[in-house]
């Protein structure tokens, strides 16, 4: 199902609750329905609540005028009340501690739906409870449909009224979730950014490559630092060996000085593989960390795909890299002065880069 329909179905689900909302003026009991939608997103959670601007008003006034519009003025005016209201709407807890919740949004659509959006971080301890605060504000009988999303498939659901005002997903609905949400291609993409927006890593392989190796070598060193960092990355993603990130980020800087200064102290390059896979252990609990972030190991077997789909990315990344940077770097080595002169400079840029990210990483 891709996101469009996804989309499309969720306009088409909060459509028809309002048009429940609107069927049942026509009774002079009204009850009032509402609607909460948790989308799961990695470590964090987004919740968006929908109520119908008559319920609202009747907790928070928004001076419409006699055809019941708000105009944009008089919701501006309102809207630091309905902010107010917004964070007392919900609330979050696990393991009987408060979650802290974000107000990221109060909307007023054209319909007259009023809109609340959170964000959270999801607890890792245990499942989270959902507390709705507002229903028993409102008359007796009103109702919140809530939905949990993981990617782009229900996962649970719940309706909520006075007396059942809370929700709290099961572990293996969240389990659920977060192995939908976390799909091989969101993992692979999160590899080639963290790859392409990893400067230290970047430094580093810049490096390795100026050197000039031929492509026999290049192939190598390439491997080397491939198998070197995937066998910690895997390791530190399961906690079977973990090292602090307080040891390890300046190891990562040290890796790129030594590098850069033997580019222009030792230029023979046929071993250097070996050099490379020593410090590819290092930045291999350097890529584990965003996995950790996210939890991974925590879901078992259901780790491996987002394992593998996030080292491939990486590699895919390095390899495009290595393969736009090489040919240049085999041409330029054609004139004598790039090799004399400016393989030394770009080598040292990238030592004191290096000694930048130690300093700022140990005495910063």
């Amino acid at each position: 199902m891709t996101t469009q329909t996804v989309k499309r179905i969720s306009a088409l689900c909060l459509m028809l609750v309002f048009v429940v909302v609107a069927v049942t003026k026509a009774f002079a009991h009204d009850p009032g329905l509402s609607a909460a939608v948790l989308q799961l997103k990695g470590d964090r959670v987004e919740a968006h609540l929908t109520y119908a601007r008559t319920d609202i008003e009747l907790l928070v006034p928004l001076d419409a005028d006699r055809d019941g519009v708000v105009s944009a003025t008089e919701f501006a005016q309102a809207k630091s009340r309905l902010q107010s209201l917004a964070a007392e709407a919900i609330a979050i807890t696990a393991n009987g501690q408060t979650v802290s919740l974000a107000v990221s949004g109060v909307e007023l659509d054209d319909s007259n739906g009023v809109h609340f959006r959170f964000s959270f971080a999801r607890p890792k301890s245990e499942p989270f409870v959902l507390q709705s605060n507002l229903i028993e504000r409102l008359p007796r009988g009103h109702r919140q449909y809530v939905e949990l999303i993981g990617g782009e498939k229900l996962i649970g659901s719940k309706m909520l009224m006075a007396g059942a005002t809370s929700y709290q997903p099961t572990a293996a609905a969240l389990n659920e979730a977060a192995q939908v949400s976390q799909s091989f291609w969101e993992f692979f993409k999160l590899g080639l950014e963290h790859i392409a927006f990893g400067f230290d890593h970047l430094a580093f392989l810049f490096a390795l490559l100026l050197a000039g190796s031929k492509l026999r070598e290049a192939a190598k060193i390439i491997t080397s630092f491939t198998l070197a960092h995937s066998i910690t990355l895997a390791l530190a993603t399961f906690d079977v060996v973990n090292l602090p990130s307080w040891i390890v980020e300046p190891m990562i800087a040290i890796s790129i000085v030594y590098v850069g200064l033997e580019n222009i102290f030792r230029r023979d390059t046929a071993n250097r593989w070996m050099l490379t896979f020593a410090f590819g252990l290092i930045h291999g609990f350097g890529f584990a960390s965003v996995l950790r972030e996210l939890g991974i190991a925590a879901q078992g077997s259901g780790a491996i795909v987002p394992l593998f789909s996030f080292n491939l990315g990486v590699e895919i990344g390095q390899i495009a890299i290595a393969a736009l940077i090489l040919p240049l770097i085999w041409k330029l080595r054609e004139q004598p002065k790039f090799v004399t002169r400016y393989v030394t400079a770009f080598s040292l840029l990238i030592a004191l880069a290096g000694g930048y990210w130690l300093v700022e990483r140990t005495i910063l």
